[in-house]
């Protein structure tokens, strides 16, 4: 069966099951966020003063850009890249492209000029959203670059130095026009949203009104039942886990802080004054609160954290129980967002040692090499089906290597199930880096080392990190004559474009790399013998 028929079964069996039918975002929008216009969202960036506002507002501003977006061709087939921190903005803009109709095309925002081209030219995106600024990095530099992607007719700058042939924000959020409620299919296309880098250049993925939809309303239910609910969200808007943040209280009417970056003394402090009671993040997102917070009045109210995108060490889940902190993991991707998740009621040993049950719809196997399933308890490589599952790459030459014949996601990662269906990831069979909960691209990395002059060979691989979980490391076979350090290899790609978080952290030098006998590399070698 080919990788279109197979996605084509699988949606007309969510919709028998229940889990897809007729409801497309402008709709659900309009009536969740009249429902949960009351709610409160708080917006803290930095040390200025919290921007306090409700879930009603930002509605009634989305319509408004909404409407400025209609009046300039945005509608249903048409893309809208937004590249924005977590602030107001985002909030607004993401929900102005979803009531349009519109495809939603997220970036990093610390992703660099040469990434975002790549995604800006592969989606087609007719419109840009992005900051004048934030922090130290200017982004108003980088629009000459992108005058030349034929497809990109406008870019909306937030912020108050507004270069000429840009747009203001404040004109969009301004405008008198009056929005349309757009016709769409809930098969649509509502989300294409880039992977940070399996590859060496990132896949967009697509995902539909049904599938984005039942991502939304899947997931942790203490969050969604508890009546005096308030998330903490630090992941950035760009990622898979950032567009679910961004939507959730528009769905569902949660109160939510938002913080622009990540500072540990700066979410301790956000947690006590708002009385903050569930919070998501990696490790060292976890740690971060634990080293600095009073557990007796300033975290006194944090009762639950949901942990993903890393290794969880037992010694930070003991003193997270400790401090009367439920921990628990989820696990899932880009193209399937949550395919299996734990719960703060559950016994500890499952909480902690598991990656948790599939969620409802989600059906999940575990094959060796030959597709056969494998016994419980045994590891083999995990393969997804469910309702929040993509619908398949924007380059769709890459579905058919992502499907088994039978329409199963290989997910590229190796764990194993419990006797009772709860799944623990034990390793994964994609070279990449994960540092901080982000996924980075050893080949891309790779070819960007490659291109430096002192260097003969290089492999790109993941060194243990207390802070990050992991970092980029690089080992390197100098050209004959040439010598290199850390100090260049930074340079070298500082001056690359890439994002600065896949800049390698740790250098060494070696005379030659450990080979197959087939030529490829042996990292896991170079992993044990360079960084334990």
């Amino acid at each position: 069966m080919a990788a279109t028929e197979n996605l084509s079964a699988s949606a007309a069996q969510w919709n028998r099951e229940g889990f897809h039918g007729s409801r497309t975002w402008p709709e659900v929008l309009a009536r969740s966020c009249a429902a949960g216009a009351a709610a409160t969202v708080v917006y803290a960036a930095g040390e200025s003063t919290p921007l306090v506002t409700t879930v009603g507002e930002i509605f009634a501003l989305a319509q408004r850009a909404a409407a400025a977006l209609q009046l300039r061709g945005i509608g249903p087939g048409r893309a809208v890249a937004v590249q924005l921190p977590n602030g107001i903005e985002a909030s607004i803009a993401y929900a102005a492209v979803l009531l349009t109709g519109a495809v939603l095309v997220p970036i990093v925002h610390v992703y660099g000029p040469n990434e975002v081209r790549f995604i800006l030219e592969q989606s087609g995106a007719e419109v840009l959203v992005q900051p004048a600024r934030v922090r130290s990095a200017e982004y108003a530099d980088r629009l000459p670059g992108y005058a030349e992607i034929s497809t990109l007719d406008r870019v909306i700058v937030v912020g108050d130095d507004v270069p000429a042939g840009a747009s203001a924000w404040t004109e969009l959020i301004g405008t008198s026009a009056r929005y349309r409620p757009p016709r769409v299919d809930a098969n649509d296309v509502a989300l294409l949203i880039y992977t940070s880098g399996t590859t060496a250049a990132p896949k967009g993925v697509q995902h539909s009104h049904n599938s984005l939809l039942a991502e939304l309303c899947s997931g942790p239910r203490s969050l969604l039942d508890a009546e005096d609910s308030v998330q903490l969200v630090s992941f950035p808007p760009g990622h898979i886990a950032g567009v679910s943040s961004v939507l959730r209280p528009l769905l569902h009417g949660i109160d939510t802080v938002y913080m622009e970056s990540w500072e540990a003394a700066t979410a301790v402090a956000l947690i006590a004054r708002y009385r903050v009671t569930a919070t998501s993040g990696t490790p060292f997102h976890l740690a971060g609160l634990l080293d600095l917070g009073d557990v007796r009045s300033e975290l006194r109210t944090l009762r639950e954290f949901l942990i993903g995108a890393a290794t969880v060490p037992e010694e930070l889940l003991r003193r997270a129980a400790e401090a009367g902190i439920s921990t628990y993991r989820c696990y899932g991707s880009t193209e399937h967002p949550t395919v299996t998740c734990g719960s703060p009621g559950e016994p500890e040993a499952a909480r902690h040692r598991t990656d948790g049950a599939p969620l409802p719809g989600v059906r999940v196997r575990v094959v060796d090499r030959a597709g056969a399933e494998v016994p419980v308890g045994v590891d083999g490589e995990i393969l997804t089906r469910g309702p929040d599952q993509f619908v398949g790459y924007r380059d769709a030459t890459l579905n058919a290597a992502a499907f088994t014949a039978d329409g199963w996601l290989r997910t590229g990662d190796l764990g194993h199930l419990d006797p009772e269906g709860r799944l623990t990831i034990t390793d994964r069979l994609k070279d990449v880096v994960i540092r901080g909960g982000e996924t980075i691209s050893a080949s891309q990395l790779e070819d960007v080392l490659a291109t430096h002059p002192a260097v003969a060979e290089a492999a790109i691989v993941a060194a243990p990190d207390p802070r990050y979980g992991e970092v980029v490391a690089a080992v390197v076979v100098p050209a004959p004559g040439a010598e290199i350090d850390l100090a260049a290899v930074r340079a070298h790609f500082a001056a690359s474009g890439l994002a600065k978080q896949k800049t390698p952290e740790r250098l060494v030098v070696v005379r030659e790399l450990p080979r197959t006998a087939l030529g490829k590399v042996r990292k896991a070698e170079l992993r044990e013998t360079h960084f334990g």
